[in-house]
């Protein structure tokens, strides 16, 4: 009997020391990842600003064009909320869409690209 509870008490012991490794394994990864997360603002501050200027060209272009954008999304078989968040800047279109839009406008692809680049943030 004594030796069954030593042996319970190791087994529970061990269990505990690996429950207690894996959870500060687990805080360490979080910690990297909060790091990582953080030094990377500058980044998606860029990427947001770049996306806000994409669409500040893309929403020019269209009201240039007199274009709605319910026609541009059927023109381009999207949805009138996909041009609406490609204009707010909360996604971007994917080249093919873009090309498309270029085309629709009138415009080649770098000319949308070179003013989305030169939009002051």
């Amino acid at each position: 009997m004594h030796i069954q509870s030593i042996l319970m008490f190791t087994l529970v012991l061990l269990i505990l020391i690996a429950v207690i490794t894996a959870t500060v394994y687990l805080l360490i990864l979080l910690c990297k990842a909060l790091r990582k997360y953080i030094g990377s603002k500058p980044a998606r501050v860029e990427t947001a600003n770049v996306q806000k200027a994409l669409g500040e060209v893309l929403r020019e272009q269209r009201i240039r064009c007199k274009m709605t954008q319910e026609f541009v999304a059927e023109h381009l078989g999207v949805s009138r909320q996909a041009v609406s968040k490609w204009e707010n800047g909360t996604s971007e279109p994917h080249m093919s869409n873009l090309m498309e839009l270029a085309k629709l406008y009138g415009i080649p692809v770098e000319e949308i690209l070179r003013q989305a680049s030169s939009q002051p943030s």
